[in-house]
């Protein structure tokens, strides 16, 4: 049966879609083709349409056809830029994102824009332009495209800086093709349309030859086909891919390799296949040369501009550690470099990798791409000083003084010659053990077989020997020592990898368990950040909502970085906001808003934006490498995942808050309902009666107290409706000024008197002066409400004592009666908006109403606590305290 649901992730494509600017590039072979004047020609026609087109960028060129286009359209000024004592143009991005115009037209899609400015390159500017709906006309030459960079430089010998990701390239809603004969673009060169005469003819001779305008002709033109050839293939948008081919390129940290993730990438587009790069760490990573990380940084950079997926694993042994990655992850095809320059040693006697790939691989396609030039081999900024130091040779010193000590017993107890050469052998494996590096392995190697051979070989204390077959011993000897420090250091190498990924492995079983039991969206930003500065050793600072609405995040300084305290500036808070808004990595080491102070990584879960982690870089330490950035990305899925639960948790929980808002509203019209009915039919039968017969004075005179009464008990119980509205809408403010607890219950108790004349109230305060820091008309309406239900609904006998008690730290006010109580199961419910069940309300004139809620409430916001409990005496009896020390909330 064929499914015919939709797939989600075209959906969610389909929206991006929707809610995004549309980018349309004229793409050509050169400069001169007509790209800008298409570009001018095609807006020119849009205005004419209505259309709100606005010139963002326009390269000044000097073409008087080209720049008469531009007449009569709208431009955003541009935003100058000071660099080494000139004033730079630069495309103002803020400026056409505040006049958000239908379509913007930027020249040059390729170019680097001036230092300082918020995106490094142009087409990152274009990229924030169409995330905010504005349609874009822009364009490019076939030399500025990534992956065909090295083949226009094969061509043309010319190496172009400014290049554009494949990807953006490809995901361009419109590609136009502006093509016209290499003869007829050589001929505008001639005629100075292009350039000026002196700089057309050093064009002319160097870059725009024939030949080469040809080629690139060729290569602008199939660029275009593939693009129209896998867009054609397509049945449905964003389908799956087809091929089954998935390609995997090995790289280390060459400026080679370069070469390698281009023909990668062209081929992967060509085929439509997934591709993989992968760097196998060998344990001296760390220790490579600051310019070789550098470039291994650039080339993983480089992959994951064109798409790719990079992976880094520990292995020694490459050929091993890439054949069984391949075997693993379903590698149809593997592409390899091959370097022009072998050493002398390992030439002749190794295995070359292709070929140990070959063996172990059968069934997959080996690739392999010469590096196009020969790579002069470094100098090696080796010293005495930074690869032996003190300690690891008085270590070696150590160890092979002991070793002919006990050799030198041993030979007095008349041990045998291999006995002794198991011990050197031994001494070689500790040194090895106990240094750093190869190099003390192999020095011990040497100086064992010497003092073996000075010490204990005849004639004693020279370097010769009589003895036959001693040089052949002393090979072998040599030989498994240089064995056993080579698998000694390889054993060092590989227990620090497994303890740094055990360690990292162990932070994140750690974290993520203890993420799955917070639950305080500030207990899992407190955790994340303490994890990480933890692990990293760098000042962490993670917020879940865009500082510019919502404030600062939660901030965590290492204790030897001082300058963090910059990640708390508004300009740091700038780049966070930025973050927010992109979904896109920014700050040191990235192309975007480089100069910030930290490095800023998104938390996205299913397209959303759930918060950004920021790195402080300290200047002092060293960047952060890539191995760190692929830890954070793996930090921030746990933590997306847990910002995520809990951000379902908060709607779950106002959901049930507004279902129980709703419950409770329900409940509500249908307590009073019968309390209002009552008083108004009373006052209504009292009334008619007043008018429509005589009566005596007496009858008349209860009618009109019953009427006042009614009318009373209607204006306190709208009071109460009204309170219960600002209580709802969180409206309630508690204006707190000192007060004396016996002036509030006088008052109240002076009201209730004038109701209720013919009862009994006592009243108990303390003795002594209390100024409680309280709101007296709502404390008042509280010991009013208490009262009257008290009198109401304890019987027509019943008494009240209202009673006032100093504590320690709060005041404590009791009022109780000795009437009929109210049963111990509905304890529970007598704080609700609806105190009185609908089976209670048919045989009483008035319910409990909402005054209970209302009083509960209203201590509450005062910070107190209010209960309700039996009387021992018979009766109910309520009692609320309020500190002495008000509520921090109250105003």
């Amino acid at each position: 049966m064929q499914d015919d649901r939709p797939n989600p992730d075209a959906l969610l494509q389909e929206a991006r879609e929707a809610s995004s600017g549309k980018l349309k590039i004229y793409f050509g072979y050169a400069a001169g083709v007509g790209k800008t004047f298409a570009m001018l020609n095609d807006a020119r026609e849009e205005l004419e349409r209505g259309v709100a087109v606005v010139a963002g960028y326009i390269e000044p060129h000097n073409r008087k056809e080209t720049m008469r286009l531009l007449d009569g359209v709208p431009a955003i000024p541009k935003k100058s830029m000071a660099y080494k004592n000139m004033s730079l143009e630069e495309l103002d991005v803020d400026a056409v994102l505040l006049r958000k115009p239908d379509i913007v037209l930027v020249d040059e899609l390729a170019h680097t824009n001036a230092p300082g400015s918020r995106n490094k390159k142009r087409y990152q500017d274009v990229q924030e332009l169409l995330d905010a709906g504005i349609d874009v006309y822009t364009t490019v030459n076939v030399q500025h495209i990534e992956s065909l960079n090295d083949i226009v430089e094969n061509i043309t010998q010319i190496a172009v800086k400014e290049t554009v990701p494949d990807q953006f390239f490809d995901q361009a809603d419109f590609v136009k093709l502006i093509d016209i004969e290499p003869d007829e673009l050589l001929k505008r060169f001639s005629e100075g349309k292009i350039y000026e005469a002196e700089r057309a003819a050093l064009a002319m001779h160097k870059f725009f030859t024939k030949e080469n305008l040809k080629l690139l002709r060729e290569i602008a033109m199939r660029k275009v086909a593939d693009r129209i050839s896998f867009e054609n293939e397509q049945t449905i948008s964003y389908a799956e891919k087809r091929a089954s081919m998935k390609m995997l390129v090995c790289i280390s940290a060459s400026k080679s390799s370069q070469k390698l993730i281009r023909w990668t990438a062209r081929a992967a587009e060509a085929f439509h296949a997934t591709w993989t790069v992968l760097y196998v760490d060998d344990g001296d990573t760390e220790s490579l040369p600051f310019a070789e990380k550098k470039t291994l940084q650039e080339n993983i950079a480089l992959a994951e501009k064109l798409g790719a997926d990079t992976v880094t694993i520990n292995g020694h042994n490459l050929g091993e550690t890439i054949a069984e990655y391949a075997k693993l992850s379903g590698v149809t095809n593997i592409v390899l470099g091959k370097s022009k320059r072998k050493s002398f040693l390992l030439g002749k006697l190794g295995t070359d990798l292709e070929d140990e790939l070959i063996d172990s691989l059968q069934a997959i396609e080996i690739h392999i791409i010469p590096s196009g030039r020969k790579e002069k081999a470094k100098p090696h900024a080796w010293t005495f000083k930074n690869i032996l130091t003190w300690h690891d040779t008085a270590k070696m010193f150590a160890a092979l003084i002991l070793a002919t000590l006990i050799s030198a017993g041993l030979s007095e107890l008349g041990i045998g010659d291999q006995n002794i050469i198991m011990v050197f052998i031994l001494s070689v494996l500790v040194i090895s053990r106990m240094t750093s590096g190869y190099l003390y392995g192999i020095i011990g190697s040497l100086l064992a077989v010497l003092m073996f051979n000075f010490f204990f070989m005849t004639p004693l204390y020279t370097f010769n020997t009589v003895q036959a077959g001693y040089p052949v011993t002393y090979g072998i000897m040599l030989l498994v020592a240089l064995i056993t420090s080579a698998l000694t250091v390889r054993v060092k190498k590989i227990a620090k990898q497994a303890v740094v990924r055990e360690r990292r492995t162990e932070i994140l079983y750690e974290l993520n368990r203890k993420l799955l039991v917070t639950r305080q969206l500030d207990g899992i930003l407190e955790l994340v950040t303490t994890y990480l500065v933890r692990l990293l050793g760098r000042s962490v600072i993670v917020y879940a909502e865009d500082p510019k609405e919502h404030g600062a995040g939660t901030f965590l300084q290492e204790e030897e970085e001082a300058g963090a305290i910059a990640m708390l500036s508004e300009g740091e808070r700038a780049v966070v906001h930025w973050v927010f808004r992109s979904g896109k990595e920014a700050g040191q080491a990235t192309d975007t808003l480089s100069g910030a102070a930290g490095f800023y990584l998104p938390v996205i879960s299913g397209g959303k934006i759930l918060g950004v982690i920021g790195i402080f870089c300290d200047p002092k330490k060293e960047a952060l490498t890539q191995d760190n950035r692929l830890f954070l990305r793996m930090v921030s899925s746990q933590v997306a995942t847990s910002l995520e639960r809990q951000k379902l948790s908060d709607e779950q929980r106002e959901i049930l808050i507004e279902a129980e808002k709703e419950q409770m509203r329900s409940n509500l019209l249908r307590a009073i309902s019968h309390d209002l009915r009552t008083p108004l039919t009373g006052i209504l039968g009292a009334s008619s009666a007043l008018l429509e017969n005589k009566l005596d004075e007496e009858t008349r005179t209860k009618l009109v107290l019953d009427i006042k009464e009614d009318s009373e008990w209607l204006i306190r119980m709208v009071e109460n409706l009204l309170s219960v509205t600002r209580i709802n809408e969180g409206m309630l403010t508690v204006n707190a000024d000192l007060e004396a607890p016996e002036e509030v219950v006088s008052a109240a108790v002076r009201r209730i008197r004038s109701r209720f004349s013919n009862r009994k109230i006592t009243v108990r305060v303390p003795d002594e002066v209390v100024l409680i820091p309280m709101d007296g008309t709502l404390i008042e309406q509280v010991l009013i409400n208490l009262m009257e239900n008290a009198l109401r609904h304890g019987g027509a006998d019943a008494e009240v004592w209202v009673n006032v008690i100093l504590a320690s730290d709060e005041v404590v006010f009791t009022v109780k009666d000795d009437g009929i109580g109210i049963p111990k199961e509905r304890f529970s419910q007598l704080f609700n908006n609806f105190g009185v069940e609908e089976r209670d309300r048919v045989d009483m004139t008035r319910g409990l109403g909402i005054g209970l809620s209302i009083c509960m409430s209203i201590i509450r916001a005062h910070g107190g606590k209010m209960e309700v409990a039996e009387n021992p005496g018979g009766g109910a009896l309520f009692r609320f305290t309020l500190p002495l020390g008000g509520n921090s909330h109250a105003k």
